[in-house]
């Protein structure tokens, strides 16, 4: 009896050791933390709100966005006429993140904004309109409960390389191990994705180069992440945006016209009719190096909705003529030999998923798109307004254009082919998150992508408790096997006699 009694307290004392380890070893409740970050780019601001477990904080793929806010009215840059006017425009998202955010975590949650090239052309046109702007942003940030930890215009080179760590981040190219690096190297030649960002004023390519090279240093960015070196190639082409490339072209052909007040444009459709103000047109430094005199004040643009004419008119904005360096995409910038997937977002993915060219599967052959974006510019604008009647005018009567020019941009610009651009992937999302630069910024500032491989225990939670589990059941094997050894029943004891 004693025996039994010692036995099933021993084996109840192995349930208690197992219990204990589980709660022991039991995740802690989510402490949460959270960021927010104000993309303000050239045509309008938006505001995203992340989330990241507070214990994991150096740990890859934990971050996740949890709420984003457009801004209403335009871009912090078109307040340059009232300046006061633009750090109010910001208040009704703000008041949106703090309602997401618990209140007792507003004081400790850090707000960025960065400014892009609607800034960037501010500043080189008008410094001191541009100074007043961030001067009304931050006293509206300031005013918000937030932990303000600054507004500035951050260069072209730093919003691709932030877009480039987003996209990657996110796909989680930078911390793998064992079997889900092997997979990974099997759907993917490269172990990075290359990042192509369009805005309004700006486009940036950014991608790591299979060779590297002593041309052009200044398009180089070393990274150590994760205990992994990464030498990327960046460049932001300023007024390469859609919206200053629009501007660009309409100046370009207006002084190549016979010095008369109307446009015949291929790249609106036929029907449509805009009239632009000449001072509105010339009034940014993207232009203002073609201004001439003109004996009228307003252009006259009518559609003629013509997609090969309109890429033969985007093309002249690529100057090819002179490379100084091995290769180059336009306008003699250095550009090593595209290398690996990239990832498109902002307006590539915009003006392609209204076209329906951005597909999950597979993505759609280069002829296909070509097709698709020339049927659709070939299309009267009567229509065109009747079938997307809920798209604002300005937007829809510009994709024509932007489709064309995206192919302009990806063909002539940065020559990719029918051979790889089945390598372009147009992104939206991944996962949760937008595709941009936002969180690649606050990902940066808040050291959350460290330069060495964080340490981690040798064991799992998970792997943790099945071993305990294993151990136990052992020791509970070898206490009986031990108590009926010792201690035989009667019915084998006669058997032996």
């Amino acid at each position: 009896k004693i025996l039994l009694i010692l036995g099933l307290l021993s084996t109840l004392a192995v349930i208690a050791l197992i219990a204990v380890a589980v709660t022991q070893n039991k995740p802690l409740p989510k402490n949460i933390k959270y960021g927010i970050v104000l993309d303000a780019g050239s045509s309008h601001t938006n505001l995203y709100v992340y989330e990241w477990p507070a214990e994991k904080e150096n740990d890859t793929g934990v971050v996740q966005q949890v709420e984003v806010c457009k801004v209403e009215g335009p871009g912090i840059s078109g307040y340059s006429h009232a300046t006061e006017k633009a750090g109010p425009s910001l208040a009704q998202c703000l008041r949106q993140a703090e309602e997401v955010i618990p209140s007792q975590q507003h004081q400790e949650t850090p707000v960025y904004l960065g400014a892009t090239a609607g800034m960037r052309l501010l500043s080189l046109e008008n410094k001191s309109a541009a100074d007043k702007v961030l001067s009304s942003v931050e006293k509206t940030l300031r005013s918000a409960p937030f932990n303000f930890q600054g507004a500035r215009i951050i260069s072209g080179q730093e919003e691709g390389a932030y877009g480039w760590i987003t996209i990657n981040y996110l796909l989680g190219n930078f911390k793998q191990s064992g079997w889900t690096k092997l997979l990974h190297s099997l759907k993917s030649i490269s172990e990075t994705s290359g990042a192509l960002d369009l805005g309004g004023a700006s486009t940036q390519i950014t991608f790591v180069p299979d060779e590297l090279s002593s041309e052009s240093p200044e398009n180089l960015l070393y990274f150590r992440l994760y205990g992994k070196d990464y030498l990327v190639y960046t460049h932001s082409f300023l007024c390469y945006g859609k919206d200053q490339a629009l501007q660009q072209k309409l100046a370009g052909d207006l002084q190549a016209s016979t010095s008369t007040s109307s446009l015949l444009d291929p790249c609106f459709h036929q029907g449509y009719q805009r009239t632009v103000n000449i001072s509105d047109l010339f009034k940014n430094p993207c232009t203002s190096a073609k201004k001439k005199q003109f004996p009228f004040s307003q252009l006259h643009i009518q559609g003629e909705g013509n997609y090969q004419k309109c890429r033969r008119n985007i093309q002249k904005l690529f100057n090819k003529t002179n490379c100084p360096y091995s290769s180059c995409s336009f306008n003699g910038i250095y550009l090593p030999p595209l290398q690996g997937d990239f990832g498109a977002f902002s307006a590539f993915y915009f003006v392609m998923n209204f076209l329906n060219l951005t597909s999950e599967q597979s993505p759609i052959a280069l002829d296909k798109v070509t097709s698709t974006i020339e049927s659709f510019c070939a299309q009267p604008w009567h229509e065109v307004k009747t079938a997307y009647y809920q798209i604002k005018e300005k937007y829809l009567s510009e994709y024509c254009f932007s489709g064309a020019y995206i192919l302009s941009l990806l063909e002539n610009g940065y020559e990719f082919t029918e051979k790889n651009w089945q390598r372009i992937h147009f992104l939206g999302k991944i996962g949760s998150s937008d595709a941009g630069w936002t969180l690649g910024y606050m990902l940066n500032l808040t050291n959350m992508i460290p330069a060495e491989e964080p340490a981690v225990p040798p064991l799992s939670h998970s792997s943790y408790v099945a071993l305990m589990v294993l151990c136990s059941l052992v020791l509970v094997s070898v206490l009986l096997f031990a108590w009926l050894l010792y201690h035989k029943p009667k019915c084998l004891q006669k058997g032996i006699v």
